[in-house]
């Protein structure tokens, strides 16, 4: 197949995206003219030959990367030439095609142009993604379904969830909202702070501080109020421009997510990569009723240009029930946890031979099996060790601070105690036919549904005091997600049983019955 090039469209939103950086510049050199006193008309003249100056740049370099960069599709290989100063030519087998993930801002989308990244699926380093940027919608739509060619369809392929915006109300459920005001306050700050004013004067921040002491039970809940406001309004709006347009569907043989408002992003993940779900219940989303689902699966660790983003999430924040039956459906897990985990319940496994059982719960993380007591005498210990280690702050702080400092390890203590009692309540296990379930964490609960296959190790800790209370922390190593998923605080003869049943002959010359 000959050699494609990139579309010549791509120059005119570069010229557009090239002015957003170009009013920076603008800012800062008005800022340096008004200083030296020169007159309004020779500023923007000034403004305008900078503004020219930054796009003609911009264009100049897109032009050159245009005419050097070429790409082609054979039977075998997605090949990619580029290269200004540096030629490269990379190539990634099709057999090796994982994932296609495509994503326009609203200046490429005006255009019709899409940024497409194609990856194995592997974590050696950049070798294993190619980007092309920009294509045209249609070059990038035949692309991803020519790499994804999926086996034949079958009866479960289709929507698996779509947006309904009444799950915004799960936006505001989060540290966000509480920090809000004061990032949006740091950024006014340095937009003016171009402009010459500085908020942050010493004549400014005593002024500020005087006010505030002298009616502090007006100023702080105001301050607090308006901050909770500011942040709500921003998780709304993010939440609107994250989600918006959201679809899950199946296609044959993988999954596509579509959503975005502004910025269009449409991520297709092989089944093969799949290991597994995780539900995942931050602390405020839980106490509200809400979860979110996130894949396991190889080749969806953040990239260095996409930190903020978490490219394993496949839900928004949604009600906990549905997430649970999307998670269900997404790894087509049994509806019940037979197998080890109903088996032990009334004593341990015996080898690697499980016998099923009836189940009463039909929910596959309803039949988690709890803990020993011990993990929660383990948790409530370090409670009480945090409270006393504060306690010895307070009476040393005394002298300096008066009495009220007191009250410090007295309010911690009933919160700390319900954390330790709540990341208990939140630890559990199963083995169903296909999938180890395991679940901890409190501020950041998770339950991970880890597909048996994909284990290829275990990891058995135990620390001084987990010896002393008989506990062992069981992890097992996989390929996906976070690399390996742990069973915490499990006693140690259950631990290493679930262990020698979840992926039969693995441990078993390790263990002495």
């Amino acid at each position: 197949m000959t050699w494609r090039k990139l579309p010549t469209r791509s120059l005119a939103a570069s010229a557009v995206m090239s002015l957003g950086l170009a009013v920076p510049g603008v800012v800062v050199l008005v800022r340096v003219l008004y200083g030296m006193d020169w007159r309004l008309t020779a500023m923007i003249a000034a403004a305008a030959g900078l503004v020219a100056l930054i796009v003609a740049g911009a264009l100049a370099y897109d032009l050159a990367r245009l005419r050097t960069t070429t790409w082609r599709l054979t039977d075998d290989r997605l090949e990619l030439r580029s290269g200004i100063a540096v030629r490269q030519h990379r190539s990634i087998p099709r057999d090796r095609v994982r994932s296609v993930d495509v994503k326009a801002d609203p200046v490429r989308r005006a255009f019709g142009l899409t940024v497409v990244k194609v990856g194995t699926g592997e974590h050696a380093g950049e070798r294993t993604e190619l980007t092309l940027d920009p294509l045209t919608r249609q070059e990038a739509e035949t692309l991803r379904r020519t790499l994804l060619r999926g086996e034949a369809a079958g009866h479960e392929d289709g929507p698996l969830a779509e947006l309904r915006w009444s799950w915004i109300r799960y936006a505001p459920l989060s540290v966000w909202s509480f920090v809000g005001g004061a990032l949006v306050l740091g950024a006014l700050s340095k937009m003016l702070d171009w402009f010459g004013v500085n908020l942050y004067t010493t004549d400014t921040a005593k002024a500020v501080w005087e006010w505030f002491v002298a009616r502090p039970w007006v100023t702080v809940p105001l301050v607090v109020a308006a901050n909770a406001v500011i942040g709500t309004v921003g998780a709304l709006l993010l939440f609107a421009e994250t989600w918006g347009r959201y679809r899950l569907e199946r296609e044959p043989g993988r999954l596509r997510l579509r959503r975005g408002l502004l910025t269009s992003r449409s991520l297709t993940l092989e089944e093969r990569r799949l290991r597994g779900v995780e539900l995942s219940e931050p602390l405020l989303l839980r106490l509200g009723g809400g979860a979110r689902v996130k894949a396991v699966a190889t080749g969806l660790a953040k990239k260095e240009e996409d930190e903020h983003e978490d490219l394993a999430a496949l839900t928004p924040p949604m009600p906990r029930d549905l997430a649970e039956r999307v998670a269900t459906r997404i790894a087509r897990l049994s509806p019940s946890m037979s197998g080890f985990e109903a088996a032990s319940v009334g004593g341990r496994v015996r080898g690697s031979v499980v016998a099923p059982a009836p189940v009463a719960d039909p929910g596959w993380i309803g039949r988690l099996r709890g803990h020993p007591g011990t993990a929660l005498r383990r948790r409530v210990v370090r409670a009480l060790a945090t409270v006393a280690v504060l306690a010895v702050a307070a009476a040393v702080a005394r002298d300096w601070t008066g009495a009220w400092v007191w009250a410090v390890p007295v309010v911690v203590l009933p919160v700390v105690l319900w954390v330790a009692f709540d990341a208990y309540r939140g630890l559990g296990h199963a083995l169903g036919d296909r999938h180890l379930v395991t679940r901890a964490g409190s501020a950041g609960r998770s339950t991970v549904a880890l597909d048996r296959g994909g284990i290829v190790g275990w990891t058995i800790k135990q620390s001084f005091f987990q010896r002393r209370a008989g506990l062992v922390t069981v992890s097992a190593t996989t390929a996906a997600g976070r690399g390996h998923y742990d069973v915490v605080d499990v006693g140690r003869g259950d631990g290493l049983d679930l262990a020698a049943a979840a992926v039969p002959g693995l441990l078993e010359p390790f263990l002495r019955r």
